[in-house]
Order: C-alpha cells, then structure tokens, then sequence
C-alpha cells in the first residue's frame, strides 16, 4: 500500500464490518470512507496496476466530498440507467461523483462520457495533483 499515490489521503485498513461487506461484495474494490479515508478490499483479485487507478478513484471522490463540490453537469440516460437498483441510483450527487472519479481512473463503467464530463475530471484530475 505505501507504493500507492494516495494525492494525501490515507489508505487504511478495513475495519471488521467493512471487511465483512468486502467479503459479500467482491466486485467492490474499495471505498472512500465516512472517515475521509480509504480502504481497498483483501478479496479483491485486481493487479496492483488496477488497485491504483482504484485509490485514484476514491481520492477524487474524497476530494469532491470534502470541498462540497456540486458537478454541474448532466447525466447521460444510459449512465443513469446503468446504476438503477443501486445506492447510486437513488442519490444523483454520489453519481455524479462516482462517474467523475471513474472517468479520472479510466474506468470504463463510467459509460459515454459527454464533453463536459471530460472537462470536469480535467479539473478534478489538476486539483488532485495539486492537494
């Protein structure tokens, strides 16, 4: 975990409960935590490579989080399609905030990403690099 660019958030290790969920939710890789921290699932099969891009994920939706950003963007219909019967399905502002930290670790579940889309990871993508 210390080789990871963590963009100064902290990676720590799941607690019991949280371990538990992994466990029932494999395809999960990790999470940003109420705590403003991240965990990454024991169970998960991904390579170090896709464990980063993971790590990147959550930090941006820790850094959005923590600057009470607003995206000013719309959703696609098929992005919103593909979450329905999800916690995202039902709360667009961690929607919006899952696909912008998908679209800065190249996550392809992200969907089509429309032009402003793009231009707000851009922005997320700096405001890491800069944290």
């Amino acid at each position: 975990m210390d080789d990871y660019n963590t963009y100064g958030y902290e990676i720590r290790n799941p607690g019991v409960t949280e371990r538990l969920w992994f466990s029932k939710n494999k395809n999960t890789a990790g999470m940003a935590t109420e705590d403003g921290k991240i965990i990454l699932n024991p169970y998960s099969k991904l390579k170090e490579e896709q464990m980063q891009s993971v790590v990147k994920n959550e930090a941006g939706r820790l850094l959005l989080r923590e600057k009470n950003i607003v995206p000013e963007f719309e959703l696609t219909p098929d992005q919103k399609q593909s979450f329905v019967g999800t916690p995202y399905g039902l709360d667009e502002m961690a929607l919006k905030h899952s696909i912008l930290g998908r679209i800065i670790s190249d996550d392809s579940s992200a969907g089509d990403v429309t032009q402003e889309q793009k231009e707000w990871g851009d922005w997320l993508n700096k405001e890491l690099e800069i944290r």
